[in-house]
């Protein structure tokens, strides 16, 4: 009877029940084990910028135009091709476009270049809409621009250039908004001892000053989608374990690859379905209260298995002994199961205390 492993048995799921019901009241979901037991082990969390750190919902800020394009037309073209990429980017084009009573046109041979671009015929032209550096691949040149391309991309705008026939067309600079408690999810990680780094396809000017205003100190920018893996592999072989939060299709192998996959809710379903953790939420708050429900169910699992433990240890040896009668072996089975359960269920965890206890403290200071 002393023997019988119920108790050890229980020890650990129900630490992650516990968990998993206090991670669903605060709007996340713990989709595996890693979630619950390797979070304390991170020491590296790779951040996504668009949709991540910032809104998600890029506006344009200003276009120039050059030859003989107007704005209205130079939006037309763009806009024409980007209709039919599912990039945010190309949506805020459309969106603006849309806006200013553009009359698009329709598009043949309309193919995507990852990490860099659109392109498309219209009315016999080509017309090419990317970043700078598929413009040079493509032999556009640039070279009168770029001044302005780096005075906006200094200003944490994404500039994307359109040419027609290989010549330039003009620019759209485009913005998004940094989250609201983005900078200070920012500090408190910081505070937590974790090492914050922005994972991005976006040129080095743009995440070096979004990184700026958000403190964090290391930039990988300028990554490919199907390069974003590659990284979290590159830290994981230096010893790092990571943690890789982001929302989109681009971010899906990275949030495979890494230690523990946080995907933001709003984010794409292969996002979702590739993360250890859901944050059903736009709030980066998550991620902080995903790790104290980790470190707290990984502290209640050792406190479950060190009881069930200590009654399986000591009950075996004294009832070898002929100390523990039958009847009490019985009665002491029951109550390691009841310790089980009240140490599990019973007591309040101190996620809440432990988070709030810092965030007033940030604010204090």
């Amino acid at each position: 009877v002393m023997g019988y492993p119920c108790a050890l048995g229980m020890a650990t799921p129900l630490a992650m029940i516990k968990g998993g019901g206090i991670a669903a009241q605060k709007g996340i979901l713990m989709r595996s084990g890693e979630a619950f037991q390797a979070f304390k082990d991170v020491k590296k969390i790779i951040l996504d910028k668009t949709g991540t750190l910032t809104v998600g919902k890029p506006k344009v800020i200003q276009v120039i135009t050059y030859n003989e394009y107007d704005e209205l037309s130079l939006l037309t073209i763009a806009a024409s091709i980007e209709i039919g990429s599912d990039h945010p980017l190309g949506k805020a084009i459309v969106d603006h476009a849309l806006t200013q009573n553009a009359d698009l046109k329709p598009v043949e041979e309309f193919q995507t270049i990852t990490g860099h671009g659109v392109r498309g015929m219209i009315q016999g032209k080509e017309i090419l809409v990317g970043n700078s550096r598929f413009m040079v691949e493509e032999g556009v040149i640039i070279s009168e621009f770029e001044e302005k391309i780096k005075n906006f991309e200094n200003q944490g705008l994404t500039v994307i250039v359109i040419a027609e026939n290989n010549i330039l067309a003009g620019l759209i600079a485009v913005g998004d908004t940094l989250k609201d408690d983005a900078k200070e999810m920012i500090e408190l990680l910081h505070e937590e001892g974790f090492e914050t780094v922005i994972l991005t396809g976006d040129n080095w000017r743009v995440a070096n000053t979004i990184a700026q205003k958000l403190g964090i100190k290391e930039v990988l920018a300028e990554v490919l989608p199907q390069e974003k893996a590659a990284k979290i592999r590159e830290l994981q072989a230096e010893g790092y374990k990571v943690a890789m939060v982001g929302d989109g299709i681009n971010d899906a192998p990275a949030l495979t690859q890494a230690d523990i996959g946080i995907a933001i809710g709003a984010g794409t379903d292969i996002a979702i379905e590739s993360a250890d953790i859901i944050l059903v939420s736009e709030s980066l708050k998550g991620i902080l209260e995903s790790y104290y429900i980790g470190k707290s169910s990984y502290s209640k699992t050792r406190q479950n298995v060190a009881l069930a433990f200590s009654f399986n240890g000591i009950g075996v040896i004294t009832a070898v002994m002929g100390i523990v009668h039958p009847i009490w072996a019985m009665i002491a089975m029951a109550l390691s199961v009841s310790a089980i359960l009240l140490n599990s269920f019973g007591s309040r965890s101190f996620i809440k205390s432990q988070r709030l206890k810092r965030k007033n403290n940030h604010k204090n200071h």
